[in-house]
């Protein structure tokens, strides 16, 4: 007898069969010549070169701009499953929306003891400068990416929400672009819902949340901190995407009570600013004095309805990972309603008993700080050697509410292609949610990561995580 699979295989069932998303497909794979796939995926790799698709990463000089691996193997979702997803996420992203007017209103869930008053007034992401203050519209998350993972045939998680800034929605795109000149035969075979309306759905997603005053024709444009930022690569092709402006804030002032950009045909309002730099550094006049990526006086604007901001400023609580493990509390207070996706159990270590359970079995745990982001500042337990357990056994003493811990999950797998063939790898997803004041829209997919070293658990393509394509399934 030969023992269960410690992973849910999202290619084939217990018995090697293919699962019904993957019959299709796996039919055309064994057709085809593993040489000639080989030689696809060299061409899909020189194909990303040449468009430039690169991402820096912070604090490697040697390394400071890299090529994201891709693998041609596509990772396929049923239409069956795509609809229960699509359902808990957009029960989840009301709630996050919700919760932030709240946060900066009413704080009704803090007066009610659903979530600790400290726990927001401590908080570095909580702004007192957006209080009393409700954006156009009231959305407060315009752009939202949530991680999902898998562990079984129904049973996805949420492993953490991105309401601040999320990124890697331009690698969605390429990946399905590349796909389809790659292998155009099998999106005939292979009834695929498209992603490619992204751009103009969040131009028109970003122009409906304009405030009320706008100009007739919305003027949008995305705000980039420059081309040393790592997701510079996607805020120059969004803006190419939507047909808008890219600009930095030196390329912006404030004149008569506007926000305006310097064009060829001279300076212009702004109505919508789809910005991709960080609170801290967004007004030099209202948070970091010594920011020089920001526009000063823009939050005066904001505050006087003449813009919208994209985030709007104050949103990074929703990331922050202590709150996260309130989330089922906060889905349930807004929404009068059970969570459809559940949160991975979490242990806050700012509370002694948790704390005391973490350190006890710190080798079998995933620990991340509460607001850190990109795989950085997280150990994985059962792969750290006895050194790394113990420095941050010590970190984790001297600061306990910096973490939070969480059970080491069998990810689920989907192969990718190797010099031998296919071999399994685990996999994340990133759908991106749209939210407008009427409307929220969810891309059908969104963005695959995949640990391609052998057993290793960690995505993030700081760390060395690939990506792939996500075919959702037309019904």
């Amino acid at each position: 007898m030969t023992d269960t699979p410690r992973f849910f295989d999202e290619m084939h069932n217990a018995g090697g069969a293919p699962r019904p998303p993957y019959d299709t497909y796996c039919s055309w794979f064994g057709s085809e010549d593993l040489r000639d796939l080989r030689k696809k995926s060299t061409d899909a790799e020189q194909f990303f070169r040449r468009t430039g698709i690169t991402f820096n990463v912070y604090g490697q000089a040697e390394a400071d701009e890299r090529l994201i691996p891709f693998d041609i193997v596509p990772r396929i979702i049923s239409a069956r499953e795509w609809a229960r997803l699509t359902r808990g996420i957009e029960q989840r992203v009301r709630a996050i929306n919700a919760f932030l007017h709240d946060i900066y209103h009413r704080q009704e869930i803090l007066r009610a003891g659903r979530v600790p008053v400290e726990l927001i007034a401590k908080n570095d992401a909580f702004l007192p400068q957006m209080i009393g203050m409700a954006p156009p519209g009231n959305v407060y998350t315009h752009i939202v990416g949530v991680d999902l993972v898998r562990t079984g045939e129904d049973d996805f998680y949420v492993l953490e929400d991105n309401a601040r800034t999320p990124s890697g929605v331009s690698y969605m795109l390429e990946n399905r672009e590349t796909m389809l000149q790659m292998f155009p035969e099998l999106f005939t075979r292979v009834k695929v819902q498209p992603v490619s309306d992204y751009p103009r759905d969040l131009r028109r997603s970003l122009a409906a949340s304009a405030p009320p005053n706008c100009s007739p024709d919305c003027t949008v444009a995305v705000l980039t901190p420059g081309i040393h930022n790592s997701a510079y690569f996607e805020h120059a092709f969004l803006a190419d995407q939507m047909g808008v402006e890219l600009v930095e804030g030196h390329d912006i002032r404030i004149t008569g009570g506007k926000v305006q950009m310097r064009t060829t045909q001279g300076y212009k309002p702004i109505d919508v600013l789809y910005r991709r730099v960080d609170d801290d550094f967004l007004d030099p006049l209202n948070f970091r004095p010594d920011s020089m990526l920001g526009v000063p006086g823009i939050m005066d604007v904001y505050r006087a309805g003449g813009i919208t901001i994209a985030n709007a400023p104050g949103t990074g609580i929703a990331d922050d990972k202590a709150i996260y493990s309130y989330m089922p509390d906060i889905v349930e207070f807004y929404t009068g309603e059970k969570a459809i996706l559940q949160n991975v159990p979490t242990w806050r270590c700012s509370e002694p008993d948790a704390l005391a359970y973490v350190l006890d079995h710190l080798s079998e745990l995933v620990v991340k700080e509460v607001h850190g982001s990109g795989g950085y500042g997280m150990l994985v337990g059962p792969a750290a050697s006895k050194k790394e357990l113990a420095a941050f056994r010590a970190k984790l003493m001297s600061k306990p509410g910096n973490y939070i811990a969480q059970p080491t999950l069998a990810l689920s797998t989907v192969p990718i292609l190797t010099k031998a063939g296919l071999a399994p790898r685990h996999v994340d997803l990133r759908p991106f949610v749209l939210v407008a004041p009427d409307k929220i829209s969810i891309t059908p997919g969104g963005l695959t990561r995949v640990a391609i070293k052998k057993g290793s658990l960690v995505v993030n393509s700081s760390q060395g995580g690939g990506t792939k394509d996500t075919w959702v399934l037309e019904e």
